[in-house]
């Protein structure tokens, strides 16, 4: 069953920019390109037919996105707003740890130098009453456009400054070998 007839408007300039770059970005999201490439298709004059074809979606979906596109213009890229759970964590949850992950750890007296997802989520829990999965709080500061380590690494400078101290002097742990020179004399 076909639906009924769709025509793209003509496109400003600004939207054929737009939708031009967009369709041929390698870096922006999946869902936008390929709603970018359609429009882009359709504004050069192919079919919805044709046009589900090459980029493997149905018609009826390329003539929604056209008719879409028509109506709200590059607003028809992005994402609709989609009913479901409400989110879980409050913006005064997902702020406090932000600003606990932004705070050096000796800071707030803690034996540690350094955060682990590990350590921040404990703190959270136990200082703050916030219980939230590691995960999700990696997720946070992704968002956030912070990075953030996996582990702590033997590498660098240590954790505790009087390591060496307690340590104590280096021994081998193997013994020296002789030189072949003096085997051989």
């Amino acid at each position: 069953m076909r639906g009924p007839a769709v025509c793209l408007r003509e496109l400003t300039a600004e939207e054929a920019s737009a939708v031009e770059g967009l369709a041929r970005s390698r870096t922006a999201e999946a869902r936008r390109v390929e709603r970018a490439r359609l429009i882009w298709c359709a504004s050069q004059g192919e079919t919805p037919p044709a046009i589900a074809a090459a980029l493997g979606v149905s018609a009826e979906t390329v003539r929604r996105r056209i008719r879409r596109f028509t109506a709200e213009g590059l607003v028809a890229l992005q994402d609709q707003a989609r009913s479901g759970r409400p989110t879980t964590y409050s913006t005064d949850d997902v702020a406090a740890v932000l600003a606990t992950a932004l705070t050096n750890p000796r800071r707030l007296d803690l034996p540690f130098a350094s955060w682990t997802l590990d350590r921040l989520a404990a703190y959270l829990r136990e200082h703050k009453g916030i219980a939230m999965r590691r995960s999700r709080i990696g997720e946070i500061l992704l968002r956030e456009g912070l990075r953030w380590r996996r582990q702590e690494s033997w590498f660098g400078e240590r954790v505790d400054p009087e390591f060496a101290e307690k340590r104590g002097g280096l021994r081998r742990s193997t013994p020296r070998r002789l030189r072949a020179a003096l085997l051989s004399a």
